[in-house]
């Protein structure tokens, strides 16, 4: 990644994995694991969608903003970056929407349906270069 925003604010994410939860919201929410952070996501989604039918440009600019942080605080405690990301869109960079879900197999997801009984946490993996808290 080049160095602009989003590679320094991948950069400070990893930092804040080590910080203090008493000092940084983001090492809070590392340190509070999966379920919260995953919480956090679908409130930033809902509140997205509201900003958007309001019509407010400046308050979606401001949800997607915290969308984008916080799916950002989720690749970073699975041990990954927005680097994997950025390849995924690039690879898919100048195909059609039918055509990219044609490749993945008739438009369905990879995940399987079975993938939302088990619990929050049970398929992340932290990756702080530690052991668990």
């Amino acid at each position: 990644m080049k160095d602009d925003i989003l590679h320094r604010l991948c950069e400070t994410l990893e930092q804040r994995k080590q910080a203090d939860p008493g000092e940084s919201y983001t090492a809070g929410l590392f340190r509070s694991g999966p379920d919260s952070i995953l919480q956090k996501i679908g409130e930033e989604a809902t509140e997205t969608i509201i900003a958007a039918k309001s019509g407010d440009e400046a308050a979606l600019l401001h949800e997607i903003a915290d969308l984008w942080f916080h799916t950002l605080v989720l690749l970073k405690f699975q041990g990954l970056d927005a680097e994997p990301v950025l390849a995924e869109l690039a690879r898919r960079f100048g195909l059609s929407g039918l055509e990219e879900k044609a490749r993945r197999g008739e438009g369905h997801s990879r995940l399987s349906g079975n993938v939302l009984n088990k619990p929050l946490d049970s398929g992340l993996r932290r990756n702080d270069g530690g052991g668990k808290d």
